[in-house]
């Protein structure tokens, strides 16, 4: 806990010396007071403190958790724990070019090292904190480190899935640090056959959960006798690496040099230089000067964009101070045409930076954004689906449906991220576009919110996405769904590029005809309204085609509107003048092929199963007034009949229908195909339980409930 909070404040060079040194004394002090052991009775009542030590091989709630011990890693006994399975990535990495390169440009990596890792992200099944850390900034990233002290520090998958979505490559960190990571590293090198086993173990379990690859962090000093070997596990790691997952990456920091010595250069030189020769890439540490950047590009050569120059957010003796002045380093590192890593951005959650979380991220990203620029653009591919969830939230609903008004967060949910501008100080009657998770949400928890004072018939746009799609002979299918308040009007803006003579045209997709539209742009389009009984009361659904053969879809913004009211309690000329309040909620966008008919496979395609079913008498809050109820474990687990694994959904969302009573409780959300229910209260009186689970495509269709994969529990009493 002390390091921990030491970290806050001191650099790396100093926090290894002290450390150290207050090993060493300690190890003198324990010497000198031997009859000072910890009686067995003292050290019984602290774990009775500190809970039961935890057994990943039996059912609890999915967690995702660290390989800690060299004999785990070897052991391979990651494997065989009950949460192995929950802790797979299921979204495939998004590029539009497989198999997956980095672009031959600056790039921006980002690590998160928080509060030691594993904290809110760790419930893969999705937590309870409205207010946990989460990231929606992708667009400006291409490559995203889970990073913690642990040994083998594997992402929760939840991070994989929200990364992959964007486009962005996941790599887990492998670190050794302090005395005891002397120790492991003189193990884990004790000869070649050493070294390149445990390559292949980290080289496994980075392909089985689905994440691209890893950090080294060597943080040791190193008998000059095991360097050889040292080169043998990196190069080995890179290379098996490449072979099982195309387009992975290996990334060196740069801490133990060829020597064996731990000496930070700050730069790319020769004593580096040999681990970066064999690997992906080199992270820079952070301390470096203003020239180090052109200094590196020059030694690196024609894999300048390769080195990754460090940037600590904390401000711990790095170029610029970090906090909000991390672009300083950033117009230096891209000055110098060379790559950025920024370590810990969890700064600006950490710190409780004013006014609010959510304001400062987007406050502190965007100063990336002006220094850097967006490296990430979507729509890429068909179909295209958002509704702007960022994976926390106050409630969730499905089809317009709110079906809990429970906190919850859970990254995985994460969709396609808007790219909203961030605007300092805007004016009180300016229109204002923030996710509001308080408003309604279409599906999930998000939307994105437009709200403030607008005049009569006057207009408002701001950017939503950046893309580049290019467009075939179909036309595109646009739907749209909003929630607005009295003559408050919602359109969208698609911004095309042709290749062939550089023309620009925007189209409007707007619910409302004027003029001043068909002037404005390019071209207007009034979409229909979609008339179904099923959508539920207060959205309402807007659907167009748009024919653009061979060109470009490069932006999509959203167009706000406000008709001229009939009634109003102010002169005419002073609501033109001041204008009224707006209110308008987007809940979703889909971009399609015309002619595409989502397809989600029939309840009798599936075969749904349970296994680890324990029943309890009930103790909870919620079976006091219930005697006699009883609780439930179980593993629900699904598949297809056919064995077909290349079903393109989204996520399952996990239902209950307790029979002898009407309703249907929602129990949570699953990314793989199994979901843990842990003590579920069953009243008394109820005879059976209905499990549900709702498919979920990635064109944002849901199953309905009754058409739905299923499994029937008797209860025991």
């Amino acid at each position: 806990m002390l390091i921990r909070f030491l970290r806050l404040f001191l650099g790396r060079q100093t926090l290894v010396a002290l450390y150290n040194l207050l090993q060493s004394f300690r190890k003198k002090f324990r010497s000198l007071l031997p009859s000072m052991a910890i009686p067995e009775a003292d050290q019984e009542q602290d774990k009775k403190v500190s809970g039961p030590v935890f057994d990943p091989s039996i059912p609890s709630i999915p967690i995702s958790y660290p390989i800690k011990t060299l004999e785990e890693l070897h052991s391979r006994a990651y494997f065989d724990s009950f949460h192995y399975p929950f802790n797979k990535s299921s979204v495939p990495l998004q590029s539009p070019s497989p198999p997956f390169p980095l672009p031959n440009r600056p790039r921006l990596l980002v690590c998160h090292d928080m509060q030691g890792g594993y904290v809110d992200d760790k419930w893969v099944q999705g937590g309870s904190n409205p207010d946990a850390y989460s990231i929606w900034h992708w667009y400006l990233m291409d490559v995203f480190v889970y990073f913690s002290h642990s040994l083998v520090t594997l992402p929760p998958p939840c991070w994989t899935n929200a990364a992959h979505r964007h486009g962005v490559k996941v790599l887990g960190t492998f670190i050794t640090e302090w005395d005891e990571g002397r120790v492991i590293s003189s193990k884990l090198l004790e000869t070649e056959d050493s070294a390149r086993l445990y390559a292949e173990r980290l080289a496994e379990l980075a392909a089985a959960l689905g994440f691209d690859g890893w950090l080294i962090n060597m943080e040791v000093k190193l008998d000059v006798m095991l360097i050889p070997n040292m080169k043998e596990f990196v190069d080995h790691l890179t290379r098996t690496m490449h072979s099982l997952v195309p387009g992975s990456l290996v990334i060196w920091y740069d801490s133990v040099t060829i020597d064996g010595d731990l000496d930070w250069q700050d730069k790319l030189t020769e004593k580096n230089k040999p681990f970066f020769d064999i690997s992906d890439g080199i992270f820079i540490n952070y301390t470096w000067k203003k020239d180090y950047p052109k200094l590196s590009a020059e030694v690196a050569g024609d894999r300048k964009f390769d080195v990754y120059m460090g940037i600590d957010v904390f401000g711990r003796n790095t170029y610029g101070g970090g906090q909000w002045t991390t672009n300083v380093a950033l117009d230096v590192i891209k000055n110098d045409n060379v790559s950025a890593a920024i370590f810990a951005p969890g700064w600006v959650y950490e710190t409780k930076q004013p006014p609010d979380f959510r304001t400062a991220q987007d406050r502190w990203w965007d100063l990336v954004e002006n220094s850097w620029g967006a490296v990430q653009k979507y729509p890429r591919t068909l179909p295209f689906y958002s509704s702007f969830d960022q994976g926390v939230g106050y409630h969730i609903s499905v089809d317009g449906q709110q079906v809990t008004d429970a906190s919850w967060n859970n990254i995985s949910c994460q969709g396609f991220q808007a790219l909203l501008k961030y605007v300092d100080d805007p004016k009180p009657d300016a229109i204002q576009v923030l996710v509001d998770f308080k408003q309604p949400s279409y599906n999930g928890g998000g939307n994105i919110t437009f709200r403030g004072t607008l005049q009569d018939n006057a207009y408002f746009e701001t950017r939503v996405f950046i893309g580049e799609l290019l467009l075939g002979g179909e036309p595109l299918q646009v739907i749209y769904s909003v929630k607005s308040e009295g003559d408050s009007l919602l359109g969208l803006l698609l911004h095309f590029f042709s290749p062939l003579n550089d023309k620009k045209t925007v189209i409007a997709i707007a619910p409302w005809e004027t003029d001043e539209l068909s002037r404005k742009f390019n071209k207007a389009i009034v979409p229909g309204r979609v008339t179904d009984s099923e959508i539920e009361p207060g959205w309402v659904q807007y659907e167009s085609k748009v024919a653009m053969n061979g060109q470009i879809l490069r932006e999509i913004r959203a167009v706000c509107h406000k008709t001229k009211g009939t009634t109003t309690m102010r002169s005419e000329q002073k609501a033109a003048a001041e204008g009224s309040e707006y209110l308008a909620v987007l809940g979703q966008i889909l971009m399609n092929n015309s002619d595409h008919n989502s397809c989600l496979p029939p309840s009798t395609s599936w075969e749904v199963t349970a296994e680890l079913v324990q029943w309890t008498a009930s103790s909870s809050a919620a079976a006091a007034d219930s005697e006699g109820s009883r609780a439930v474990s179980l593993k629900i687990n699904w598949k297809l009949k056919d064995g077909n694994t290349a079903f393109a959904h989204s996520k399952y969302n996990v239902y209950v229908a307790k029979l002898g009573s009407s309703s249907v409780q929602y129990l949570g959300v699953a990314a793989v195909e199994a979901f843990y229910v842990s003590n579920l209260v069953v009243p008394s009186g109820v005879s059976s339980l209905k499990f549900i689970v709702q498919v979920c495509s990635n064109d944002g269709s849901s199953q309905k409930l009754d058409e739905s994969p299923y499994f029937e529990l008797d209860v025991e009493y």
